[in-house]
């Protein structure tokens, strides 16, 4: 994992509604830091260093260095609550980081090959990306940053599942894949809908237009 993130933040005493809205109003985020068998800590973090970190996509899945008053410790993010239609941050969740522990993360897909899939490049297919992030499993010195979807190989009417996609060693997905019924579709290569919709309707009025109307009586032989 190339990118370093570090926070740092000071524990809090005052809790509660009315004290979480004075620290907003002063562009502080609560949070909590939690886990790994430890007592939770009530925390404050600036709300500009948080909406700088966010701006990275490797910061929701990755290690990070918790400076809690002065004092490091690693955790990974699990829960962001934003403001419904402000650019601000309402409150975070950290869980503390256990070496020797496994942890659940959802890790986003980096898909790839879309220009050079056939199903598109060929027929002029659409590719629909069902899902976009995967929840995974394993050690924290594992965590990938992100998961490859090669789409290249698809053609038209293919589709790609979570069983097809590469993980790291040490890395498996949370979801079981117990048969083909639980194996989760990740992209697939179609027709766009209207494009089948006017090959139909045309094919239709083809076969309307070749066929006798009521008024007309063929001709004798």
């Amino acid at each position: 994992m190339s990118a370093i993130f570090e926070l740092n933040a000071k524990g809090r005493s005052a809790l509660g509604k009315g004290a979480s809205r004075r620290l907003r109003k002063e562009e502080q985020v609560p949070a909590i830091l939690y886990g790994a068998g430890k007592p939770a800590e009530s925390l404050v973090l600036a709300h500009g260093e948080i909406l700088k970190a966010l701006q990275y996509e490797a910061f929701y899945s990755h290690i990070l260095t918790l400076h809690v008053d002065g004092k490091p410790q690693k955790a990974v993010v699990k829960d962001i609550q934003r403001h419904p239609f402000k650019p601000k941050v309402m409150h975070m969740d950290f869980l503390r980081i256990d070496a020797s522990h496994k942890i659940n993360m959802h890790v986003p897909l980096h898909f790839h090959g879309e220009e050079e899939a056939p199903g598109v490049v060929t027929d002029k297919g659409h590719l629909t990306k069902y899902i976009m992030d995967i929840e995974i499993r394993c050690l924290p010195a594992d965590l990938p940053e992100y998961v490859t979807a090669d789409v290249s190989k698809l053609k038209l009417d293919d589709a790609l599942h979570l069983s097809q996609l590469p993980l790291p060693q040490g890395v498996e997905f949370v979801h079981k894949i117990e048969d083909e019924e639980h194996d989760l579709v990740v992209a697939s290569i179609h027709m766009p809908r209207g494009s089948v919709e006017d090959e139909a309707e045309a094919a239709a009025e083809e076969a309307e237009a070749a066929e006798p109307t009521a008024t007309e009586t063929p001709k004798a032989d």
